[in-house]
């Protein structure tokens, strides 16, 4: 039996872990609250909820191979002259996220010029700590050397370990301009993105209650740096400030629309971001008469490489939203669709199967048709449509994946949803109908065909089919 002076010992022992343990939770509290309220140490310069700027211009930006439409086709303001538009109006910071860093082409077959727009770009962010401008970027790149040169230069660089979170790549594209101006889209830093491929993007101009929230997007992709983890309790500003039931009402253009970001995978939507599966639901099941998708790749399958082998699934939420808007409200559904070496054979397969859905059916529209082109030896990039947007009669989403279900679960991407009033005046002059006008030039051209249009067309999508069909079972990966 323990005596009166064991008995005093073991009581203090007892406080003594009993302090301990609150010192422990108080501590945890703290660390709990200060990351609620955010001690983070990246100002916003002075930019809050409150004084930020909800009236915005915005500028649909695209890169048009040459001699890809007549000379007289209609065409918006080139990617690259978006881009200098954002370097000439930057004062005091660049945040950047693309998923390609390669601006010099060291490619000997590269036709004399080409690269000649990504190679000025590059000079001009190499020239930003001249003029006193931050350059910050977010990349999943391990061994680029255009970074490592930027960063000799001055640029800040967070490296994101995708492989370690989703075994994924970071598909996401845009950049942050003084927490003002901002760019989204499929350009990404690749020389090809201003010569060979065809893409479209959108420049938002002093639009900084949008670009402030697009900020917090890249806040949380800075803050991974270097790590193999999520973190479980996040700074109070990486958090949505607007969300797919409470948007960013604006003025775009000087016509009252509203807006938020999205993003993917679910793994990286911090807390009330709305996911761009959502996001691109909301968008279709809001369309009252018309739905024209203009995508690389559609695919609604995830494809996971496992230990000891692959898991393939079908992947319902974008193909089920689509049959509904179809087959129960009647709205007619353009799919225009890039055909080219990386096109998965099943690709063709659920194409069939949502045409089908029209068949001998009254008010029952729904068309898709490949865009095609002879690629060249050697660069299966050229000419290649890389657009991945969708334009209804009231609103737009663009985005940076393909409509590919492994892209949505494995890989990072933003999106951007703009919603207009149903009753616009001068429908055509809005950015909807700009992007609709876009589409329906793409549609109509000569590359634009049905997998259905002949005998012919039909042996070339065999021949595709049977080329690629020894990757049925590989990843499903993005551009």
């Amino acid at each position: 039996m323990a005596g009166p002076a064991t008995q005093e010992h073991l009581k203090t022992q007892q406080k003594c872990i009993a302090i301990f343990a609150l010192v422990c939770c108080f501590a945890v509290l703290v660390a709990l609250f200060f990351s609620s309220v955010d001690i983070w140490g990246d100002s916003e310069d002075g930019i809050t909820e409150e004084n930020c700027s909800r009236n915005c211009r915005i500028v649909l930006v695209e890169n048009i191979p040459e001699d890809l439409f007549p000379a007289d086709a209609k065409t918006n303001m080139p990617l690259s002259a978006g881009f200098h538009t954002l370097l000439d109006l930057a004062k005091y910071s660049i945040e950047v996220v693309s998923p390609v860093w390669n601006l010099n082409s060291c490619d000997t077959d590269t036709k004399p010029g080409s690269a000649k727009q990504g190679q000025l770009l590059f000079q001009r962010l190499i020239g930003l700590k001249s003029r006193g401008v931050k350059l910050k970027i977010a990349s999943s790149l391990t061994n680029s050397v255009e970074l490592k040169t930027l960063v000799e230069h001055g640029a800040e660089v967070s490296f994101v370990n995708m492989t370690a979170f989703t075994r994924g790549g970071l598909n996401s594209s845009f950049w942050i301009v003084d927490r003002k101006h901002m760019y989204i889209g499929t350009g990404d830093m690749n020389w090809r993105s201003f010569s060979k491929r065809k893409e479209m993007g959108l420049v938002l101009y002093n639009c900084s209650c949008l670009a402030l929230d697009l900020h917090r997007v890249f806040s949380f992709y800075w803050q991974l740096h270097e790590r193999d983890y999520i973190p479980t309790i996040w700074s109070r500003r990486v958090s949505a400030l607007y969300k797919i039931d409470e948007p960013l009402e604006l003025q775009v253009n000087e016509t009252e629309a509203t807006t938020f970001v999205s993003t993917s995978p679910e793994l990286f939507c911090a807390k009330d971001r709305t996911k761009d599966v959502d996001a691109i639901y909301q968008v279709i099941h809001s369309a009252k008469s018309f739905i024209f998708i203009s995508v690389t790749d559609y695919l609604p399958l995830v494809n996971r490489k496992l230990r000891g082998g692959a898991d393939t699934r079908y992947w319902s939420p974008i193909d089920e939203v689509i049959r509904e808007a179809v087959m129960l409200r009647g709205v007619k559904v353009r799919m225009l669709i890039t055909h080219w070496k990386k096109t998965h054979p099943l690709t063709f397969n659920f194409v069939s199967s949502l045409k089908s859905l029209c068949l001998e059916l009254h008010n029952c529209s729904l068309e898709v048709r490949f865009f095609s082109q002879k690629e060249k030896k050697g660069d299966f990039q050229d000419l290649l449509n890389h657009n991945k947007y969708m334009v209804t009669d009231n609103a737009l989403y663009i985005g940076n994946h393909n409509w590919v279900g492994s892209d949505f679960a494995i890989n990072a991407g933003v999106g951007l949803v703009i919603m207009m009033q149903n009753n616009l005046k001068n429908r055509g002059r809005t950015i909807i109908g700009q992007v609709r006008a876009a589409f329906d030039r793409d549609w109509r051209s000569r590359y634009a065909k049905s997998h259905q249009g002949s005998n012919h067309q039909n042996s070339k999508y065999r021949e595709c089919n049977s080329k690629t069909k020894e990757r049925e079972n590989d990843s499903i990966s993005s551009l």
